[in-house]
């Protein structure tokens, strides 16, 4: 689920640092305007009480990624995120050198006739060091273990997935001129992955595992309500009626719930309070994201999939 324009209210699991029961976790993800249901708060219990890693999959939309910054919230702690993409290395994931900064160092060294004698820690020290987002994770200083997003790591490469794999089991980075840099307090890692690829059984063993699928009518209209609570119940209904149809034709990316909710704000801000044929075309952009899928609605689509709505709601 998008986070969109609207705020979360505050909800805190006491006492803190205690892991949450399954009951309090669900509870809580739903102060937060996160629906979760009992299959993904057991998950996320097992991978605070475990301290493992909890992989998430699904179809793009259904709410991953939102899983690890409501968690965050939930935990009151920091979230750091890294969004994986095609030629993640460790220079941008975990640490670099910030090597400007080194130039100007030696510069002065020499400036001062001390170039001579001065060590290799006067260069490759923690003072020159830029932190990436694995790093900071296992440095982090907040009283509380951070939340860490590893988002999409089916788009980075069978690479750095490997490394990841030596991350995971010791929380533990090596810096060659400095040296073992360990976690105090391992972060609370969620990682994601839309199964653009599948990951490897290496990293799936390290990790806890959950799929997050297309809601039901039911918790999709929860959802809804949840997060718009503005949206007039009447369209809410159609709405995931609607979108609940589209899920089960023929496109080539149907929509997920962070488009449901897209499409409600969208409505809500239009002021309407039922659906049409023309106003579901007029807004096909904010629901489909393909060309030959808004050519399939427009083409009478849209209107026999809302004829269908409006019979199965009475």
């Amino acid at each position: 689920m998008s986070d969109g324009p609207f705020p979360a209210p505050t909800a805190r699991l006491a006492p803190p640092g205690d892991v949450p029961s399954i009951e309090a976790l669900q509870t809580a993800f739903g102060a937060e305007r996160y629906v979760a249901d009992r299959e993904l708060s057991t998950a996320l219990y097992l991978s605070l009480a475990l301290e493992r890693p909890l992989l998430l999959e699904g179809e793009a939309g259904v709410g991953k990624t939102e899983v690890a910054r409501t968690l965050a919230r939930v935990l009151d702690t920091e979230l750091i995120r890294l969004q994986c993409y095609e030629g993640l290395d460790v220079n941008t994931a975990v640490y670099e050198w910030d090597y400007p900064r080194q130039m100007l160092e030696i510069r002065l060294l020499e400036a001062r006739g001390e170039a001579q004698t001065a060590a290799t820690h006067d260069i490759f020290s923690e003072t020159f060091l830029i932190k990436r987002p694995l790093l900071r994770a296992l440095e982090s200083a907040t009283e509380k273990a951070p939340v860490l997003l590893i988002d999409e790591i089916d788009r980075a490469d069978e690479e750095f997935e490997a490394y990841l794999l030596e991350l995971l089991s010791d929380f533990a980075v090596t810096v060659p001129e400095i040296g073992t840099i360990q976690a105090a307090r391992p972060p609370r890692v969620v990682i994601t992955s839309n199964r653009t690829r599948e990951v490897h059984d290496a990293l799936k063993r390290r990790c806890l595992y959950h799929w997050i699928d297309y809601p039901t009518a039911e918790r999709e209209l929860e959802i809804v309500h949840a997060r718009l609570p503005e949206v007039p119940a009447t369209l809410a209904g159609e709405v995931v009626g609607f979108v609940q149809r589209l899920r089960g034709a023929d496109l080539f990316k149907v929509p997920g719930v962070a488009e449901t909710l897209d499409w409600s704000a969208a409505l809500l801000a239009l002021g309407v309070e039922r659906l049409s044929p023309e106003l579901i075309e007029r807004t096909l952009g904010v629901l489909l994201k393909y060309q030959e899928d808004v050519r399939t609605m427009r083409d009478g689509g849209a209107r026999l999939i809302l004829e269908e709505v409006r019979v199965a709601r009475g």
